[in-house]
């Protein structure tokens, strides 16, 4: 496994690949979709697909980040063919917020996904997440998933 350690506001984070169907990712998971769940007030289905299987090789990964050895955070990436890869399950867990750990996040993604050969990542979101994006040098482009639970969909050239 490919690891990287981030230093963002006097936070360690030690990033490093995780198998999506295995603790502690499948936790960060189930946190990420309990926490949209709650927001929306009831579940969310019919947007694009992010299974375990679309976190695994050899086009995507899932990317957990340790803080102190305790999993902080974590994302997916997942393929979507022509060198072009999607950020997806993106979550800071709560008593981490706040400290730069999704500016790391999102940096450690991109390095994965560069990694496995992707020229562009994709993302979509919701609109309390889009200054962090566009800061990150992503531009806003249409809506290119269908995903009904989506505000705001970017895309950088990595």
């Amino acid at each position: 496994m490919k690891g990287w350690e981030c230093d963002h506001d006097r936070v360690l984070c030690a990033f490093r690949r995780c198998d999506a169907a295995q603790p502690p990712a499948s936790e960060l998971i189930a946190a990420v979709l309990a926490e949209y769940d709650a927001v929306a007030g009831r579940a969310l289905h019919g947007g694009p697909s992010a299974t375990p299987s679309d976190f695994s090789p050899p086009g995507g990964a899932y990317v957990v980040g340790f803080v102190d050895g305790e999993p902080a955070c974590g994302g997916g990436i997942k393929a979507l063919g022509a060198g072009n890869a999607e950020l997806k399950r993106m979550y800071v867990a709560p008593r981490f917020r706040g400290r730069g750990l999704a500016r790391a996040l999102l940096q450690a993604l991109e390095n994965t996904a560069r990694e496995l050969g992707h020229r562009t990542v994709r993302l979509d979101s919701q609109a309390a997440t889009w200054p962090l994006y566009l800061a990150a040098g992503y531009r806003e482009v249409s809506d290119y998933n269908d995903n009904p639970h989506a505000d705001f969909w970017g895309e950088k050239q990595l």
